[in-house]
């Protein structure tokens, strides 16, 4: 790609909307501009590592036997009714009458529809297990949308959705699922954890968050450097009546982790951190199965229920996530598995013809090569092209001057 045929707004000065490290880099290197509160064009730049990062996340999917699929956003209010979660989301839910007088719901998760794609579609044990995913827009009505594309009311997100026979199976998916997500991470370039989650309105026995450490983080994390203990702060319900709501098993005195606190593993100190979610994996058991008679035939010839596993990853979040960890006072530092190019090819003066031709055989051998470049064509200042390619963050960047 030549700069001058390229769509890259850079700003000299942070956006005053802008509050965190990555919403401000994303903005002044080109790669997003705010549309309305909580919604967000991509541009040339950002689609790229975007597309990079749900790339790597399909290799990664497809490696372990799961097969992409596309739900539709537009979601019958009926099928959430169905499995009990209608009030779950509150007033985050957004939804609509259509001209037919049909309420449909804007999807914020698939767990839903995925259940009545596949207790319409798979009916024998013979066909289990069985993992689907895919990446698609999901709309959540945020109170308070802010930090950029950390926190949105449109956002990309990939959920895989796991149909076994028994727990057993499921341990197994859940594994691959776990390996698939560490190595995505790593691939993205991200330093991350694994905690214990707990598993909120998505229900289920056994969740794992993955979490990137980060001062501009909501979620607050207690881990040791140790042991490697990890967990996130489990939360507090409000209106739950006992016997009603839930029954009481053991009786013992609990308190909140705390600063100072030692590691409840291996007794060395507890830090307690700010991270940002990137990644949350769920053993759903039969919560939706159950609630939306989802059966197969098994062995015997009976009708048994669906253990379901739920994966959930924020695509924009990796992006976020990376810059919140990566960045200097001059802008990005990507991974190179990220990067919108990998090499930028800088002549810093383009009426010297010698260094034009140098410059450009460069771009022609490295694009021939399959490497991606871009070539700053630009009659700017050298101080503008270095600024810029800085601030933009491409990992190598090949500069001739006369």
């Amino acid at each position: 790609m030549r700069w001058t045929q390229a769509l890259i707004p850079t700003l000299k000065e942070d956006p005053a909307e802008a509050e965190i490290i990555s919403h401000k880099l994303m903005i002044r290197a080109g790669l997003i501009r705010k549309l309305t509160a909580g919604a967000y064009t991509y541009l040339p730049l950002g689609w790229r590592v975007l597309n990079k990062v749900e790339n790597i996340i399909r290799e990664e999917m497809d490696a372990k036997g799961a097969q992409e699929i596309l739900m539709p956003a537009l979601q019958p209010s009926e099928l959430w009714k169905e499995s009990g979660r209608y009030t779950a989301l509150g007033e985050d839910m957004i939804k609509f009458i259509d001209r037919h007088g049909k309420e449909t719901i804007l999807g914020p998760t698939h767990e839903e529809i995925i259940t009545d794609l596949v207790r319409g579609s798979v009916k024998s044990y013979k066909e289990l297990p069985l993992i689907l995913y895919q990446i698609q827009v999901k709309f959540r009505d945020e109170i308070r949308p802010r930090s950029g594309v950390l926190r949105s009311r449109e956002f990309i997100m990939k959920d895989a959705y796991s149909f076994d026979r028994d727990t057993a199976s499921l341990d197994k998916n859940y594994k691959k699922m776990y390996e698939a997500y560490c190595a995505i991470f790593t691939r993205c370039g991200l330093k991350f954890l694994a905690v214990e989650a707990d598993t909120g309105v998505m229900g289920g026995d056994v969740s794992h968050e993955f979490m990137v450490l980060s001062e501009s983080g909501e979620d607050t994390l207690a881990h040791c450097a140790k042991c490697g203990y990890a967990a996130s702060l489990d939360k507090h319900l409000l209106n739950l009546n006992v016997k009603k709501d839930f029954k009481i098993e053991t009786l013992d005195d609990i308190k909140k982790i705390d600063k100072g606190d030692k590691c409840p593993k291996c007794g060395a100190d507890i830090k307690l951190e700010q991270a940002i979610e990137i990644g949350h994996v769920f053993k759903l058991g039969t919560k939706y199965s159950m609630a939306m008679s989802a059966k197969f035939l098994g062995e015997d010839g009976k009708e048994k229920i669906y253990i379901m596993g739920c994966y959930g990853i924020g695509v924009n979040r990796i992006i976020a996530a990376l810059i919140e960890q990566s960045h200097d006072k001059d802008g990005i530092i990507w991974h190179p598995s990220i990067a919108p190019y990998t090499v930028a090819i800088l002549p810093l003066n383009t009426a010297h013809q010698a260094s034009m031709q140098a410059a450009e055989q460069i771009y022609k051998e490295l694009t021939a090569a399959g490497i991606e470049c871009i070539l700053d064509d630009r009659p700017e200042r050298a101080g503008v092209k270095f600024k810029d390619s800085d601030l933009i963050g491409f990992p190598i960047q090949t500069k001739g001057s006369k």
